[in-house]
């Protein structure tokens, strides 16, 4: 083949693809057509916000904007890291997180391998609706509810302490009582929501596995521990990877409203020191950075997640 076949040859192939392409989109239109909104989401809310990330690089003064105000580098950076608060903030941070990762994240699976052994479906489908209802209630109405039951004046629980002559506890005041408090009313609000990828996951494994194993003599704890639960490996190490993003993403909401003067020492965590730095206080530049750093550990986790679980054969998220 002569150059001047080769390069004519080499022109041609752009413009097949973007023919091909043009072709494919408006092939599948439809489904493009249903991503757009979603798309756009990630875009307005997501992505352009990210513009406002250069204030934390800056002495940020909304009368001046980002354009007036003055550049000060890693300034509030180096603040961040020296502050006295910032390794309280950052070990409540990752108690929290741990015990999300040991005592919440195993629950959805127990219990979605729980339902999925219910034979009587009005049963199932009854024990289904009541551990999902709490997910659609908001923080305000869990933590109200537990208020409810835990509190000194007339509580539930405090009032079967008295019952039985044992001394009433303050829940609500006591530094020692808030994570167990936190990671009890996570597990009611979320667990039963979590159930629904793994019972999908386990509702395309073929049941011909089952079958040959109960041929072979397998109970049911042998089924489930040798077909269940290595069908929805790669199911659970993706969403383990997307939880450990989430290592500094606990919930403004949630521990706001359980934070108080008395527990403040084991409750303050990053998202509600942005709130009372930014908002309370008007330190928007200081609080952006502690939000970027925030975030910046998150994707470096999920990052690293990622390359470990591809180590170990599975496929991650990417």
């Amino acid at each position: 083949m002569s150059s001047n076949s080769a390069s004519a040859v080499a022109a041609v192939k752009p413009d097949m693809k973007k023919h091909d392409l043009r072709r494919r989109i408006l092939k599948n239109k439809a489904i493009y057509l249903m991503i757009l909104p979603g798309l756009l989401y990630f875009v307005l809310f997501k992505y352009f916000p990210m513009w406002g990330l250069v204030i934390s690089f800056q002495e940020y003064r909304p009368y001046d904007g980002i354009l007036g105000s003055d550049w000060v580098g890693f300034k509030h950076y180096q603040r961040l890291f020296t502050e006295p608060m910032f390794w309280t903030i950052f070990r409540n941070t990752i108690i929290l997180f741990l015990m999300n990762l040991i005592f919440f994240f195993p629950v959805p699976i127990i219990l979605a391998i729980l339902l999925n052994e219910v034979r009587l479906q009005a049963f199932k489908r009854f024990v289904q609706t009541i551990v999902y209802i709490p997910h659609f209630m908001s923080w305000v109405i869990i933590v109200s509810i537990s208020f409810v039951m835990v509190t000194m004046d007339g509580g539930m629980i405090n009032e079967g302490l008295d019952a039985m002559g044992m001394q009433k506890v303050n829940f609500l005041l006591s530094d020692e009582w808030f994570r167990p408090m936190y990671i009890l009313q996570v597990i009611w609000r979320e667990a039963g929501w979590g159930t629904i990828v793994y019972l999908a996951a386990i509702a395309a494994i073929d049941p011909q596995l089952y079958e040959a194993s109960r041929m072979d003599g397998a109970n049911r704890f042998r089924q489930i521990w040798h077909i269940t639960l290595p069908s929805i490996r790669s199911v659970i190490v993706i969403l383990l990877i997307l939880k450990i993003g989430d290592v500094l993403e606990l919930g403004f909401e949630h521990v706001y409203l359980l934070l108080n003067a008395m527990n403040r020492n084991v409750a303050e965590i990053f998202d509600t020191y942005v709130y009372t730095a930014g908002l309370k206080q008007g330190q928007f530049s200081f609080s952006t950075a502690v939000g970027f750093f925030k975030s910046f550990v998150g994707l470096v986790l999920v990052m690293s997640a990622n390359w470990l679980a591809k180590k170990f054969g599975e496929e991650g998220v990417y």
